[in-house]
């Protein structure tokens, strides 16, 4: 038997509303909790019972619900969010999920794509801010460890340790050849990984090895 929703969420909501939400809360891991969510509407679903999409504390749920009970949630974690779009009309709003389908903090590799259609505009857009803030956090994470894994590629280069004496700098830098790592420098300034100076002192220590 579907148990029913905590207090609070779904407060006002019809039956057949809280219990889809109940099915939510069902799929929550212990200390994960509701956010927000939205519920699609009745227009939309004229063939099946209303989709519903959620953002807790550590993950975006989307539940597709069949007609006697079931019902199938699809997961994004937050790190694997790659980017989310909201679309808002007269009638609806359009939700867009993006999500990487690679190891956590994976800079490249293959994605998937999650929508859901005619949701209430103002739950919607709830969801949508907390989405994209998470997009945003988990972005920068990832350019974080993309530019640490170049750094590796180019040798170990620290951008911000001073340029030192020679012996230093020789031992600061990989045995590939001076050409190789001015182009691993010259890939990270142009994907805007280092500013300008860093580039600059990059490049000074290269040559300055040589």
């Amino acid at each position: 038997m579907t148990e029913e929703p905590k207090a609070g969420l779904g407060a006002g909501e019809d039956l057949r509303i809280q219990r889809g939400l109940a099915n939510l809360q069902s799929l929550l891991v212990p200390e994960e909790s509701v956010e927000a969510y939205a519920v699609q509407r009745r227009i939309f679903a004229l063939i099946h019972r209303r989709t519903m999409v959620c953002a807790t504390s550590g993950r975006f749920i989307g539940m597709l619900r069949g007609w006697f009970g079931s019902f199938n949630p699809d997961t994004v974690r937050w790190q694997d969010i790659k980017e989310v779009r909201i679309k808002v009309g007269i009638l609806g709003a359009g939700l867009t999920i993006t999500a990487l389908a690679t190891p956590d903090l994976a800079v490249t590799g293959q994605t998937r794509v999650l929508s859901f259609s005619g949701l209430r505009k103002e739950q919607a857009e709830v969801v949508y801010r907390i989405c994209q803030a998470q997009e945003q956090a988990w972005r920068e994470k990832r350019r974080i460890r993309e530019l640490e894994e170049l750094r590796a590629k180019s040798g170990g280069i620290q951008l911000g340790a001073g340029l030192g004496d020679a012996s230093s700098a020789s031992r600061a830098v990989s045995p590939d050849s001076p050409a190789a790592r001015l182009a691993q420098a010259k890939e990270m300034f142009d994907r805007k990984l280092i500013t300008d100076s860093e580039y600059e002192s990059l490049k000074a220590r290269i040559v300055g090895s040589l």
